[in-house]
């Protein structure tokens, strides 16, 4: 597939294009030196790891094959027809897209025919995927909004009890060495009202999505949607090298997560998707500049699309805010092309938008400098600076004691932080509740119940653990597996002339966090644990400490910003508040709003919340 430039190509979009100019040479040589950023960034795959995705590939499909023949005879099917029932898997996101670097996730589809049920998929598949040795970090999400198995795939068989490096020997000579290829894979699934599955069979076609549910729906547009973005750019290379670019950004800037509430792959790629269309001509590093320039000032909620909206001849629900009121209610919608059309950013919240619009304005007054001063495009990937720009976080803590256990655990915590997010956003006092996009995991150790409860709250322990009397009941080390979510705190600056205290209650907000996670019907009080408390800056563990670059190699910022970040750099002490509320004292204090020079004032108080298995609340 491959679109091509010029005037004569076929409009694309929901409007004309802005500018149908092609590039000059000055535009062709900053795509040059985008290009061998990105090549200096290591975003391009080898051919010898695309060669290792293919062997993997092939081996999921061999195995949904399988998969579909077991449940066939399970099904009472004839042997000769549950061996023709076939099953077919599909890629979507980056890898369709042509946009996946070296060590990039694939988003895969299990198609299978009518008589296989998601419980198969979510039961059977996954006990065979648990017993190959190729997999690891098996997890399963079948509530999940779009229900996925979530793993890591090894091109080589292997499976480790301890850390360990291993290679495996290809040459004769023995001098080169190959390590395992550890591939992180998203695996949905959808059930066809078909009674086989061909090799041949193609996507496209609407009336593949007759008598599916919505989940079912969601999962097979995802790749009909990948296949309808490529068909909708006017220079697939173009767009191809501009998404690389945006992703890395977005990547390091901590806004690429469509969980945390940001936008995802898809999201990205169709915002990338729309620029091009309004720059059909433009060379790569020309839709970059266009990208933030027009995204800091769109005019959300208005909608992004690639096409018109199409009503469809099935009875299955389309995205339209004036017919349902949750579509009326999304921040920052983003269509997908594909029939059914969905917003593909429902996810995000007041806080995420502000952040990510805060983000495009400073993109795109650092670009409009690459472009016109030829500042290095290095400047454009730097880091974030998410854990020096706030004075206060909440650490959302999820704990449990066995690994297994754990990946099902921390997995639907972190699925559930973007809650938390909105139910913050209603508390007075707080301008925005940022969530940072990954959290941190660690296994520890532990032979008291005081270690326990000291892990369980992000407490290490001051102490190395004393050897154990081995004729004591505590002989034996027992293992957490621990979790931990940061979210942010902005505080709005004081006004003039105020006085006294003013109170920031997050009481309710933790409390009804904790009361929903602790509803799922798969958790247990005796293994699970999750803890939500106030941290200052000056407090943050090690682990994300470790995250922060140094100051001089952060991106450069405004002399006015940079004097309000100067200002944040100093410590001031502060009172307890009462009744588990955040109070801030009466003397003004640094801003830590993004992007931003509002001065915020300090919060005074820790606000602890104790787990059920570790300590009582208090």
């Amino acid at each position: 597939m491959s679109n091509q430039n010029g005037p004569s190509a076929a409009r694309l979009g929901v409007t004309m294009p802005i500018s149908e100019a092609f590039p000059t040479q000055e535009d062709q040589e900053s795509t040059d030196r985008l290009i061998q950023t990105l090549r200096d960034q290591g975003l391009f795959e080898s051919e010898e790891e695309s060669r290792r995705r293919e062997i993997v590939l092939g081996k999921l499909d061999k195995m949904v094959k399988e998969f579909v023949y077991v449940i066939s005879l399970r099904r009472s099917h004839p042997e000769s027809v549950a061996r023709e029932a076939g099953g077919k898997i599909f890629t979507f996101g980056s890898y369709r897209l042509g946009v996946h670097g070296s060590g990039s996730d694939i988003d895969t589809l299990c198609v299978v025919p009518k008589h296989v049920q998601r419980e198969d998929f979510f039961e059977e598949m996954h006990d065979m995927l648990r017993r190959r040795p190729e997999v690891t970090e098996l997890t399963a999400v079948p509530d999940a909004f779009t229900p996925v198995i979530k793993m890591k795939f090894s091109d080589i068989p292997v499976r480790f009890t301890k850390p360990v490096v291993v290679a495996t020997i290809l040459s004769a000579d023995k001098s080169h060495l190959t390590f395992p290829l550890f591939l992180q894979i998203d695996f949905t699934f959808a059930r066809l009202g078909l009674s086989s599955i061909p090799d041949s069979l193609d996507l496209s076609d609407d009336n593949l999505l007759r008598n599916l549910d919505d989940r079912c729906i969601r999962s097979v547009n995802g790749s009909r949607v990948t296949d309808e973005i490529l068909r909708l750019v006017p220079n697939i290379p173009t767009f191809r090298m501009a998404l690389r670019c945006i992703k890395l950004w977005a990547h390091r800037r901590a806004i690429y997560s469509n969980m945390m509430g940001f936008l995802g792959g898809v999201a990205w790629a169709m915002l990338v998707a729309r620029v091009c269309q309004l720059y059909p001509n433009a060379c790569a590093a020309t839709i970059i500049s266009r990208f933030f320039s027009i995204l800091h000032q769109w005019q959300w909620p208005q909608p992004v699309l690639l096409k018109p909206i199409e009503e469809g001849p099935l009875q299955v629900r389309v995205w339209n805010p004036k017919l349902y009121p949750a579509d009326k209610a999304h921040k920052m919608p983003i269509i997908t092309p594909a029939y059914p059309s969905m917003c593909s950013t429902h996810n995000v919240t007041d806080s995420t938008k502000a952040v990510m619009l805060a983000e495009f304005n400073d993109a795109a007054e650092l670009v409009n400098r690459i472009m016109v001063e030829r500042v290095p495009w290095s400047d454009l990937f730097v880091k974030d600076d998410f854990f020096t720009r706030y004075r206060h976080y909440l650490q959302v803590i999820a704990s449990s004691d066995s690994e297994e256990r754990h990946l099902r655990w921390s997995g639907f915590v972190e699925s559930r932080i973007r809650h938390l997010v909105t139910k913050l956003e209603r508390v007075e006092n707080l301008v925005l509740a940022h969530p940072y996009i990954k959290g941190y995991s660690k296994v520890i150790q532990y032979n008291t119940a005081a270690e326990k409860d000291n892990a369980a709250h992000g407490i290490a322990n001051p102490h190395p653990t004393e050897p154990a009397d081995p004729a004591g009941d505590d002989a034996e080390l027992k293992t957490m597996h621990i979790s931990t979510y940061y979210i942010g705190l902005c505080i709005p600056p004081r006004e003039a002339g105020s006085t006294g205290q003013r109170k920031m209650d997050l009481v309710r907000p933790k409390d009804e966090f904790i009361e929903m996670v602790r509803s799922w019907d798969k958790y247990d009080t005796e293994s699970m644990a999750i803890v939500v408390k106030h941290i200052r800056s000056s407090a943050l563990p090690s682990e994300v400490l470790e995250d922060v670059e140094l100051k001089k190699t952060k991106r450069p910022r405004s002399a006015k910003a940079a004097a309000s970040d100067t200002r944040a750099t100093k410590k001031r002490r502060g009172s307890v508040g009462q009744n588990g509320a955040l109070s801030d004292a009466t003397s003004a204090l640094p801003a830590d709003h993004p992007s931003t020079d509002v001065l915020s004032s300090m919060i005074k108080n820790d606000v602890p919340v104790a787990a059920a298995t570790a300590v009582p609340q208090s």
